[in-house]
């Protein structure tokens, strides 16, 4: 089959490369250089698992600017644009699906819409209303960033917002390309499995949100984080996973999908949902007291980056922490590797790692690295376990 992906982020950019081994997939993007990388065989994303398929496989693979070239023809077009919540007007901004949606009904072609970006609770139903469209469904994502393909090649499920033929096929697909074998798959209606992208992503805040604030109770009180978490986590129902402190959650998907879902409580009952949104905040508040209680003139930032397998400062905790900071008069400092010039929002970036650590009186860092080893005493982290 032809399969379009529209979008070359981490999801396209890892659907495209899974799908790639068995089927023509053309990747659309309006970024230039995103599509040339495609083009020449260099992962647009940092992960490890499509630098290695791109160096060994191959490929039926080729990146467009030309949405027509891309979208003629095409059986499937998997939709992986970036979506966000957008705090001023309280909804989710959706306009870069709807741009795709047009333009494949103005191509008046015959083929299936597969959406992978993150939408609102409703959003299929709506959409087929409002363009008068058939073959469209859901079928969320679940992917790490730094580990996307690898999480196509073993993933946890594969959830399908749809019952019909084409779904099905569409399921079969990336369940025949996955190596873990015995994938669970389940078929739903669209609305379900919108609502369990959102559910997902938001119990994973919770259970950062909650560790994260045993993590505060213990700082405070002077206790030892790890040993409470060590005892925390032996229990078989809670589990020794996904919890090392940080200073709170970020990145592509639990910011906004979390603030999604509780706009989608607008006339239900809740308390948990609002209070696993506002915990994050309270987290970045707590942080940046403890860094203002070591009363620094020059306070250095280690990497934007949330993870240390990961080249997205989207919605970065560390950014948050830095606005607070700079509200009490604390001269700050970058050092990220990722961009090349030499202010990022105002702040000075020290492109020399040397200088950088000998500018700084304490060097923030959200996640350990072996390249502060020897400025250790300066360090202020929550990192516990130098993972995650």
């Amino acid at each position: 089959m032809k399969i379009a992906v529209a979008g070359i982020g981490y999801v396209g950019s890892s659907l495209a490369t899974l799908l790639s081994q068995e089927h023509e997939v053309v990747a659309y993007d309006i970024t230039k250089e995103k599509v040339e990388s495609i083009n020449k065989r260099i992962s647009p994303i940092k992960d490890k698992e499509i630098t290695e398929f791109f160096k060994t496989k191959k490929l039926n693979l080729r990146a467009t600017t030309d949405y027509i070239d891309a979208f003629t023809d095409a059986d499937y077009i998997i939709i992986c644009t970036p979506t966000n919540y957008d705090d001023k007007n309280n909804y989710f901004d959706t306009s870069s699906i709807e741009d795709i949606i047009s333009k494949v009904i103005s191509l008046d072609i015959n083929t299936t819409i597969v959406i992978k970006s993150t939408i609102p609770v409703g959003y299929v139903k709506a959409i087929k209303r409002k363009y008068k469209i058939k073959d469209i469904f859901f079928a969320p994502e679940f992917l790490r960033e730094g580990k996307a393909l690898y999480d196509n090649l073993y993933p946890s499920r594969i959830i399908v917002g749809s019952k019909s033929k084409k779904a099905k096929i569409f399921g079969e697909m990336l369940k025949n390309k996955a190596l873990k074998k015995d994938v669970p798959i389940k078929y739903m209606n669209p609305t379900e499995a919108e609502a369990v992208k959102l559910f997902a992503n938001t119990y994973l805040a919770l259970r950062v949100s909650f560790f994260n604030e045993l993590d505060t109770y213990a700082e405070i009180k002077k206790l030892n984080t790890k040993d409470i978490i060590d005892g925390v986590s032996l229990d078989p129902r809670i589990g020794d996973f996904y919890n090392n402190p940080s200073f709170g959650y970020g990145g592509y998907c639990l910011p906004k999908d979390t603030k999604q879902l509780l706009a989608n409580y607008k006339d239900v009952p809740q308390n948990m949902i609002e209070a696993i949104v506002r915990s994050n905040d309270t987290r970045k508040k707590h942080i940046a007291s403890m860094i203002l209680k070591k009363k620094p003139k020059v306070v250095g930032v280690y990497r934007l980056t949330m993870k240390s397998e990961s080249d997205n400062f989207r919605a970065s905790a560390i950014i948050s922490v830095i606005d607070i900071l700079k509200n009490h008069n604390v001269d700050i400092m970058i050092y990220e590797p990722t961009i090349k010039v030499n202010t990022f929002e105002g702040f000075e970036v020290v492109h020399d790692l040397e200088l950088f650590k000998n500018l700084s009186d304490v060097i923030i860092v959200n996640r350990k690295d072996k390249n502060l080893a020897d400025v250790k005493d300066i360090i202020y982290t929550r990192d516990i376990f130098n993972r995650d």
